[in-house]
């Protein structure tokens, strides 16, 4: 066990959290993108309900441009806790006319996921769709409730969010609409590298130094996978890198390093002043390109 009183003080609100929401709803779901929140949002739906299994589907939306080791991880997790997956495809949604896909040399599917959320929710009836977001992550996130409404669009706004005195969390709602639950909003990227490190929570590799092929563009490191388009000046290379934030290839920015054990990524973060999303090509798009994407419904 760990001696950072504050990871415990952390934990058990979050297992509050997601103790609410299985008594206040009726199908709730967590979103698992295999990122290094959503797995601890998940060990800690693991702790809160043991010894009973995760009582929330895990809902993965599919760009189909994910890290092969991002799938991976994520089937071998839900096998090894005998949780229910639930796959909506970014694919799918492109041929069947729901979406567009984007053309070009910074083309994504990043945004494209927004629709496959809304259709997967709306599929499954899922009335709140717990997530890993935190407050200290980008400028949108720090006007997050723990309890964040949805209306019947899935949209969200910012100024209809509900108090939350005391750690009392409304959840009611009407028809058609639905709940964003974050259980970590309070954790900062510090805290949860040092949960990691305390509770030793299995991490996808691609989370460690490791060599892979990429190229330079606009500032950042980029995967030279099959599904980013070259541009004829940018070369590709051999290069020690790791993810801070694992997402959809195209926007998943790579960095320099040598850290390749939990001890050494703590150093590594305590030591850099770049933000966790700074690698995150989505966000460059615009200056509120985050909040712009959550008030359609993203994550």
């Amino acid at each position: 066990m760990f001696k950072l009183t504050h990871l415990k003080e952390l934990e058990s609100e979050s297992i509050y959290v997601l103790r609410e929401v299985a008594a206040q709803f009726e199908r709730p779901a967590i979103l698992f993108s295999g990122g290094k929140d959503s797995i601890v949002v998940t060990y800690l739906a693991y702790k809160a309900f043991y010894p009973a299994k995760i009582p929330f589907p895990l809902v993965h939306i599919d760009t189909g441009h994910n890290f092969q080791e991002t799938l991976d991880y994520r089937d071998n997790l839900v096998k090894k806790l005998g949780a229910q997956l639930i796959v909506g495809s970014v694919q799918e949604s492109i041929d069947t006319g729901r979406v567009k896909e984007e053309k070009g040399y910074n083309a994504s599917r990043n945004r494209l996921q927004t629709t496959t959320l809304l259709d997967t929710i709306e599929k499954y009836k899922f009335d709140a769709c717990i997530g890993g977001a935190r407050r200290d992550e980008e400028k949108a996130r720090a006007k997050e409730r723990f309890f964040s409404h949805r209306d019947e669009f899935g949209q969200w706004n910012p100024k209809n969010q509900r108090p939350e005195l005391w750690n009392n969390f409304n959840g009611k709602k009407n028809m058609g609409e639905h709940f964003r639950v974050f259980p970590i909003s309070n954790w900062t990227e510090m805290d949860v590298w040092q949960y990691i490190y305390a509770e030793q929570i299995e991490l996808p590799s691609l989370y460690f130094t490791h060599e892979r092929r990429c190229f330079f563009r606009d500032g950042q490191w980029l995967a030279a996978e099959p599904c980013m388009m070259l541009k004829p000046t940018e070369e590709v290379v051999t290069r020690r890198v790791r993810c801070r934030t694992i997402g959809d290839i195209t926007c998943t920015g790579l960095t320099i390093s040598e850290a390749n054990n939990l001890e050494d990524i703590i150093s590594e973060i305590a030591a850099t002043r770049i933000t966790e999303r700074g690698g995150r090509a989505d966000d460059k798009r615009s200056e509120t390109a985050m909040e712009d994407r959550k008030k359609e419904g993203y994550f």
